[in-house]
């Protein structure tokens, strides 16, 4: 049995074939893992009316902010853990994940915000 030129082209074309295939998924999770986080939006932290930094909500992690507040981004939803105000109602508000939620407070001018990541369709004037 003896193989030719045009068999060898068959097989490698075959191996070719089956080497797209089995990199599909892993393509498509890459890109589905992109999407998730452009739509979990973004954490927008502003103090005093001036923005203070803002966060994706796709990455755990705890923001000091100034020396007054503390908060979390967990699991994709914000919370303020910390406060030294007097009345701590910033504390107590439930956490926000989904854009327009918003966490105050007052006595240290601190705002929590969720924005889309989204980029608008069109802007008009």
């Amino acid at each position: 049995m003896k193989i030719n030129k045009k068999d060898m082209i068959l097989i490698g074309g075959v191996l070719l074939l089956a080497l797209i295939f089995w990199l599909i998924p892993f393509i498509n999770q890459k890109k589905d893992s992109l999407q998730k986080e452009e739509q979990q939006g973004m954490l927008k932290i502003t103090v005093d009316g001036k923005q203070y930094g803002t966060y994706s909500l796709s990455k755990d992690r705890t923001i000091e902010i100034n020396d007054t507040n503390i908060c979390e981004i967990k699991d994709g939803k914000v919370t303020m853990t910390e406060a030294d105000c007097p009345d701590k109602l910033c504390i107590h508000q439930k956490a926000i994940s989904t854009k327009g939620g918003t966490i105050v407070c007052l006595p240290n001018k601190v705002v929590l915000e969720i924005e889309s990541s989204e980029k608008p369709d069109s802007i008009t004037y």
